[in-house]
């Protein structure tokens, strides 16, 4: 079920109409049944699989939390381990391993071959994984008590607003507010709406636009000449953030009527002066799982200097891999890393993060440099292996070819565009329910309908999954 269709246009309502009729004691039940056929409308047997990786996370915490140390909890948390990642390789990362292997074993003259596993990645398999992993790990480290309500532990796992692509939430941040009595109040319906209405027009009028212009691009690039090349390029930076910050903001909204408050996934990232302010700012509930649960028990910055750049060099390349079974998106979190690294260098010698104040020219710079940093690696993220992003490359950087069409490219994909980015540079450092809010009512509807209209009249013909339902 997706976010932009007409069976969550009904499924939402009467979920929080039901939510808040029937009696405390029994809502937690309800929002697990409606999570659980939430994600059974794609695949109704993938639901075994998050109901048998939160059994074993709900046995492993609580075993743990019967030991004196952690000595006596590892064989739990290695099982939770074990389980979650073994799930996550038999699905995602079989079929690559198989291939690589078997491409060895050619080169060696072996006569094998692993077969390949014929089965559909489950639906945001990568993000419940994370979510159930970072709960066994707490508890394992004693930062967490263990849930003894198997119920509430199921819901945190399977809550159905981020359970597809997230936010990836902490178990001591989503579930006690599952657990409270929530109360409707107009502010949380406002403000859930206003962020759902704006989500439904970035995913809906910006990124579904443009994704066929990319796609058409991408999937023939020698058919075009190199400026339409730059302008896919240049088209599916805004693509997949409007695409991924729609899908946040409904989900956040959502999640906000009846309530509970997700972490924010997106601050605009890019206006980020630099590599590492882009990932403070982007898919931030990945960027701070990998601190906290990769990053510091790597040594984090307290190592000596090799150390700690070879920690941050493992956490992009694992970031990279941990979207796409692919060498694309190993390279791709790779270069992050290198430029970070570099980056971080230059910043140390000059101070240019504390030295340009926001919209200064300084920043203005610096956040161009950065945008057109990520543009460039952007190509291996979309890339479907590594010589097809070598000949974009190749394509987009030589003069004009004879024999090649121009990029048709609608006026209304501009403005639209141009507004979305207005309104980024406008939410710098805000978010926009609290932002709308704040303006007079005659301007809140203004915005309201011009939204509503793009929504309706505007929208992309064909309706494109959300980008990270794939990994």
């Amino acid at each position: 079920m997706l976010f932009n269709t007409i069976e969550y246009v009904i499924f939402l309502p009467l979920v929080i109409i039901l939510y808040y009729l029937i009696p405390f004691k029994y809502r937690w039940g309800f929002l697990l049944a409606a999570s659980y056929y939430f994600y059974m409308s794609w695949k109704v047997e993938y639901i075994f699989l998050i109901i048998f990786s939160t059994l074993v996370d709900y046995i492993a915490g609580r075993r743990m939390g019967r030991l004196p140390d952690m000595k006596s909890r590892r064989p739990w948390l290695i099982l939770s381990l074990v389980t979650n990642l073994g799930l996550l390789f038999a699905f995602k990362y079989f079929n690559f391993a198989a291939d690589n292997l078997n491409l060895l074993f050619q080169k060696f003259n072996i006569l094998y071959q692993l077969p390949a596993m014929k089965v559909l990645l489950p639906v945001g398999i990568s993000f419940y994984t994370f979510q159930t992993l970072s709960y066994s790990i707490d508890v394992f480290y004693g930062r967490q008590k263990p849930e003894k309500h198997l119920g509430y532990f199921a819901l945190y796992v399977a809550y159905f607003p981020q359970l597809v692509a997230g936010p990836i939430e902490r178990f001591s941040r989503l579930t006690p507010q599952l657990k409270s009595k929530q109360t409707f109040t107009y502010s949380n319906l406002a403000n859930g709406l206003r962020l759902i209405l704006y989500g439904l027009f970035i995913k809906m009028v910006i990124a579904d636009n443009l994704s066929g212009l990319v796609d058409k691009v991408y999937s023939s690039p020698e058919s075009f000449d190199n400026i339409s090349i730059l302008k896919a390029m240049f088209f599916y930076s805004f693509q997949i953030y409007s695409d991924f910050y729609g899908y946040s903001i409904i989900a956040i909204g959502s999640a906000l009527i009846m309530g509970v408050r997700i972490m924010d996934n997106f601050n605009t990232p890019y206006l980020s002066k630099n590599v590492s302010e882009f990932w403070q700012r982007w898919h931030i509930s990945l960027s701070t799982w990998f601190r906290d649960y990769l990053y510091y028990p790597l040594g984090g910055n307290r190592a000596a200097k090799g150390r700690w750049m070879f920690n941050i060099f493992v956490v992009f390349v694992v970031s990279g891999f941990w979207h796409g079974a692919n060498w694309t998106f190993i390279i791709w979190g790779s270069l992050f890393g290198i430029i970070y690294l570099i980056e971080k260098e230059i910043n140390k010698r000059f101070n240019l993060i504390k030295t340009y104040k926001p919209f200064s020219i300084g920043h203005i710079l610096l956040a161009l440099k950065t945008f057109i940093l990520v543009t460039l690696i952007w190509v291996f993220f979309r890339s479907q292996s590594f010589n097809d992003a070598m000949n974009i490359f190749a394509l987009a950087f030589k003069s004009s070819r004879l024999k090649t069409t121009a990029l048709i490219i609608p006026v209304s994909t501009w403005i639209f565009l141009a507004i979305f980015i207005i309104s980024d540079i406008l939410l710098y450092n805000k978010r926009f329910d609290k932002h709308i809010g704040s303006l007079p009512m005659a301007v809140r509807w203004t915005i309201y309908s011009i939204l509503i209209f793009a929504v309706v009249v505007f929208a992309g013909v064909e309706n494109f999954p959300f980008i990270y339902f794939q990994f």
